[in-house]
């Protein structure tokens, strides 16, 4: 019941489910009719953990090529998909270059060098995405130290790695190449659980706590650098990381319950998550700056509650 004593009734489950569906195919094939406006035009970009076919990196990286990128470097720790999203690359936007690397993105020497890479071959560094991360479901009494290191390794460190060498890049100015001034955007992914409990295991949301404490501090490190960090904060997304959730929750037939506890009730695609980095990478966020930003649906925006009730 609102507050002027009218009351709300939402739609049916069956009626919410298609809705959802019609609404989610929308947006996956949304780049199909967009207008390119060349938000990235002549911009080097750099984006790991791209490898995944339903993962935020691929969405990201076809969502770069569409905005106008001049150069994109594809990195990933399984290389095995990369080729194809090349070719997807290469076909739809033949303006856009496209190098692919197997890295590991926790690995110092790999970050660096394709830092290094970009400078020599583009003469710049815009954009830099983090996306690469690992996730498991293991409690608390379970999870060993080598797993608590290896999660810490691979979505902590390499956020930290991503800002170290790329922040260094993008502070080179090369007036020849467009870029008169120093500056860039550096985007990590964290997740709702490194914002508070109830969204992650420890050790997962351990390392993702830290992805947003380093957005933040490095923010004042790069003071009057021009050089941007923020961290972007998914809820449930269908990816590749997700899939066993997804797959369970189709054999039983509950999907439509997936992300019902946010106020949007439904979980969200990799698209979306992409848009809100195109955002960030672009100079449409120029003056946002050290920020953790939820991609939730709205989960994070409120207290646990029961729908419908004030109190």
């Amino acid at each position: 019941m609102s507050q002027h004593g009218k009351v709300y009734n939402p739609p049916g489950s069956e009626q919410f489910a298609a809705q959802t569906r019609a609404r989610l195919d929308t947006i996956r094939t949304h780049l199909e009719t967009a207008p390119r406006t060349g938000k990235l035009k002549g911009k080097t970009c750099v984006i790991t953990g791209a490898g995944s076919l339903k993962g935020i990196g691929r969405s990201t990286a076809l969502l770069f090529a569409h905005e106008g990128a001049a150069h994109i470097y594809l990195l990933d720790f399984v290389p095995d998909n990369l080729p194809e999203l090349k070719e997807t690359i290469r076909r739809r936007y033949p303006d856009v270059k496209v190098t692919t690397l197997q890295a590991d993105a926790a690995d110092e020497t790999a970050i660096s060098s394709v830092c290094e890479q970009a400078l020599k071959e583009e003469g710049r560094l815009d954009i830099f995405f983090a996306n690469a991360g690992i996730a498991s479901a293991t409690l608390l009494h379970d999870i060993t130290s080598e797993e608590f290191m290896q999660t810490i390794r691979v979505n902590s460190l390499s956020a930290f790695l991503a800002v170290k060498h790329a922040s260094l890049a993008m502070m080179k100015a090369n007036a020849e190449r467009g870029k008169p001034y120093g500056g860039g955007s550096i985007v990590l992914v964290a997740s709702v659980a490194g914002i508070r409990s109830g969204a992650g295991p420890l050790h997962y949301s351990a390392s993702k706590a830290a992805v947003n404490s380093i957005a933040q501090t490095s923010s004042y490190q790069l003071a009057r650098t021009d050089v941007r960090v923020n961290s972007l904060c998914p809820g449930i997304i269908e990816t590749g990381m997700t899939k066993g959730q997804f797959d369970y929750a189709r054999g039983r037939g509950t999907e439509h319950k997936i992300g019902q506890l946010n106020p949007l009730g439904r979980y969200g695609i990799p698209q979306e998550i992409a848009n809100a980095v195109l955002f960030l990478a672009s100079d449409d966020s120029s003056y946002i700056n050290g920020q953790n930003i939820c991609v939730d649906g709205g989960l994070s925006a409120s207290h646990p509650v029961i729908p419908g009730k004030l109190a």
